[in-house]
């Protein structure tokens, strides 16, 4: 892989690609799980050569997808490490609670995930949760009615 310096200008990235992309990486970018919603935004790789997202439309990016640059190259998209709650107990229920606060959340067989958020930890703990604070790239559940996050209540 060969990344450009600090300063240096990519150009437009005008399409996601999947992780099978087979083009010429030439960056990587660390976003997080609200930063991996965009359609037009400046963003820089990690080593500081910028470029511009246009996208006809916004996009919840998915594990392993890559910007394609309007030159043919492609800039990787890492998804970074944030503060989650590991949340294990009755958890039909506790999901229940969770998803009434419209809170995204990643299922397990054997426990859940969501953002670190201090007034959910508390009603989790009173509600029986056992709850582990950690650090991980985060992947809740897509809408029921196709993949990826929802954008409303329009389905």
């Amino acid at each position: 892989m060969h990344f450009l310096a600090n300063g240096d200008e990519l150009g437009v990235a005008v399409a996601i690609l999947p992780a099978d992309h087979g083009r010429k990486v030439v960056g990587r970018v660390v976003l997080d799980y609200e930063a991996r919603c965009l359609r037009r935004k400046r963003l820089s790789t990690e080593g500081g050569a910028a470029f511009m997202v246009d996208l006809p439309q916004t996009v919840s990016l998915d594990p392993g997808a890559a910007f394609a640059l309007a030159d043919g190259n492609a800039i990787e998209v890492v998804e970074a490490h944030e503060p989650v709650l590991r949340i294990e107990g009755d958890l039909a229920r506790l999901a229940w609670h969770i998803g009434n606060r419209h809170c995204p959340c990643e299922m397990a067989d054997d426990h859940l995930i969501i953002r670190a958020d201090p007034v959910l930890e508390d009603m989790l703990r009173k509600l029986g949760a056992n709850i582990a604070k950690g650090y991980a790239p985060f992947r809740p559940e897509g809408g029921a009615y196709g993949h990826g996050r929802t954008f409303g209540h329009s389905h």
